[in-house]
C-alpha cells in the first residue's frame, strides 16, 4: 500500500494575528494507523519543507498515544521536516490519499490547484480518499467527471457548525465546511459535538472532527484491502 497523506502549508488565522496549521493528532493517529498496516507513507503539501503546526494542538489536553509515539519517532519527525511539494504528486503513484485536518486547509487546500486535481484524479481512478475534520475542505472546488461537485449526492462530514461557534473561530474562518457542503448539494451528516463521526460513501472517507482521524484512517485501510 502506497499512500500519500497532503498537509497545509498555511499558518495564519485569519487576521487574528494568530498562528495556525495541521492538527496533530490528525496527522500523528492516521499516520500510525498506517504505518502499522505496513503502508508506505509519503508525505506532501503545497510548498513542501516542514508544514506548520497549530500551536494550540500541542496543548496537554490535545495529546494523544499517537502524538506522544510521534514526538519520540526521530524518523516520522525527519519525515515531516521535510514533505514533498504537492504540485510534484500524482494520483498513479499512490493507491489512496488523506488530508489531515487542523484550520489551516481551509485558506490553502480548499484552494489550491493541485490539491484539487489531485482530488479530482483519485476519484476518476475509483482510489480511497479519506479526510478529516478541516481536511475535507479540500473537497469545496473539486468536480466530477461531469461537472457537477464532487460531494453532491454524497454522504459526507467534516467540522460541524457548532464545533466551529466552541472554538469561537465562526467568524475568522473564510467558509464553514456544513454550510458548503449542503450548499454544493452534499448530504452532510455529523455525529456529538467532539465525539468520533466517520462517513463512507463509496470509495470516499470523511471524518467530523480530531477525534475522527483514528476511525477515518482505518476506514480508508479497509477500503484498500477490500
Amino acid at each position: 500500500m502506497n499512500i500519500l497523506m497532503v498537509l497545509t502549508s498555511h499558518d495564519r488565522l485569519g487576521n487574528t494575528g494568530e498562528k495556525t496549521g495541521f492538527w496533530l493528532e490528525e496527522f500523528a493517529a492516521p499516520y500510525y494507523i498506517f504505518k502499522d498496516a505496513g503502508a508506505t507513507v509519503t508525505l506532501a503539501s503545497p510548498k513542501g519543507g516542514q508544514p506548520p503546526l497549530d500551536p494550540k494542538s500541542e496543548a496537554p489536553d490535545a495529546q494523544t498515544a499517537s502524538t506522544r509515539r510521534f514526538h519520540s519517532d526521530e524518523q516520522a519527525r525527519r519525515a515531516l521536516a521535510h514533505t514533498r511539494v504537492l504540485a510534484d504528486m500524482h494520483e498513479a503513484d499512490f493507491d489512496a490519499v488523506f488530508f489531515p485536518g487542523g484550520h489551516g486547509p481551509l485558506w490553502d487546500l480548499a484552494e489550491d490547484g493541485n490539491s484539487i486535481s489531485l482530488l479530482e484524479a483519485f476519484e476518476r481512478a475509483a482510489k480511497p480518499m479519506g479526510l478529516v475534520c478541516h481536511g475535507p475542505a479540500a473537497l469545496r472546488h473539486a468536480r466530477g467527471e461531469d461537472g457537477t461537485p464532487l460531494v453532491q449526492g454524497r454522504s459526507v462530514t467534516g467540522f460541524s457548525n457548532t464545533e466551529e461557534a466552541a472554538v469561537k473561530l465562526s467568524a475568522v474562518v473564510p467558509f464553514s465546511i456544513e454550510d458548503e457542503f449542503r450548499r454544493l448539494g452534499g448530504i452532510y451528516e455529523k455525529g456529538p459535538d467532539w465525539d468520533s463521526y466517520v462517513v463512507i460513501d463509496g470509495r470516499l472517507v470523511t471524518g467530523q472532527n480530531p477525534a475522527s482521524s483514528e476511525a477515518a484512517a482505518k476506514a480508508l485501510v479497509r477500503l484498500l484491502r477490500d
